[in-house]
């Protein structure tokens, strides 16, 4: 395929341009291609032939989007609402990436895709905004909700959760991790194959995709000094003592139970991890 990749500097775009190796992958930057100008978008998407635009841009700084509301709906909704207006257009298939954080928690049990979403932040009304301005039309879209992202991208900028955990623990620090948020951890490159075998299958909707598991952040955090082999002391906290602007989903796990049926599994959350640090020792980063 020809692929506009937008976003392809990010956690998951940097694992969709490493992995996609039979696409011919176009990832203008953000100073190249604004994603707010609609107009631009369909002009890059015409230029370079594309029969597929994966979005893997957003303003994903939860709290942040508390603040700026009007930043949020504009990046999240009406963006991605007027990139899915162009994929019509230009009869070229769309790839959107939305959030576990369109749910409120209160199921306590992983999401399915047959739930119904109650967001408890900006950030997640805007994401859901954005699911269902894609969906209501005719485009052959790909909504694809995931949980908890990371990979090489941030592991170079500001590091990722484990990251930050072999290095707290390296420096003989105690940890903190909280113990009542449960979630799905899902590493990019895991989710950046799925998205392609999706993409392939031709069955477009609304898809959650994250590495299958439950699993508290105090849980994960042990889990991966145990993979890395690093010793390290775990301290649990509780959510609210973790103060930022932006309520927060304490059950927010996903169920990949549509992607499934389509015979795509995605790996575990410790498969996950092990395939992070694997990369990140390839990539020369030391544990």
């Amino acid at each position: 395929m020809r692929v506009l990749l937008i976003g392809g500097s990010g956690q998951l775009g940097t694992e969709i341009r490493a992995r996609w190796r039979d696409d011919t992958i176009f990832a203008p930057s953000h100073a190249a291609l604004d994603v707010l100008d609609g107009a631009a978008v369909g002009r890059a998407l015409a230029a370079h032939r594309a029969d597929l635009l994966v979005n893997c841009a957003a303003f994903h700084n939860v709290d942040a989007c508390e603040s700026q509301p009007a930043a949020a709906f504009a990046a999240n909704a009406s963006a991605v609402d007027a990139m899915a207006g162009t994929c019509r257009q230009h009869d070229a298939a769309f790839v959107t990436i939305s959030t576990d954080y369109v749910f409120d928690g209160a199921k306590n049990a992983p999401y399915t895709e047959e739930d119904v979403p109650r967001p408890l932040s900006v950030y997640g009304v805007s994401k859901l905004a954005g699911e269902l301005l894609v969906l209501r039309g005719e485009t052959k879209a790909f909504v694809i909700r995931t949980c908890g992202v990371y990979g090489a991208a941030a592991s170079r900028s500001k590091g990722t959760f484990i990251d930050r955990v072999i290095k707290q623990a390296q420096a003989g620090e105690t940890i903190r991790a909280v113990s009542d948020v449960i979630a799905s951890p899902t590493f990019a490159g895991h989710l950046a194959q799925a998205i392609r075998s999706l993409v392939a299958s031709g069955k477009y909707g609304l898809y959650h995709a994250c590495n299958a598991g439950a699993i508290t952040w105090y849980d994960y955090a042990k889990k991966a000094l145990e993979l890395a082999e690093v010793d390290g002391a775990v301290e649990p906290i509780s959510a609210s003592e973790w103060k930022v602007a932006a309520r927060r989903p304490s059950y927010s796990a996903l169920a990949n139970s549509k992607l499934e049926t389509l015979g795509i599994v995605m790996p575990g959350w410790k498969e996950g991890i092990a395939a992070y640090l694997k990369s990140r020792q390839a990539s020369g980063m030391t544990s």
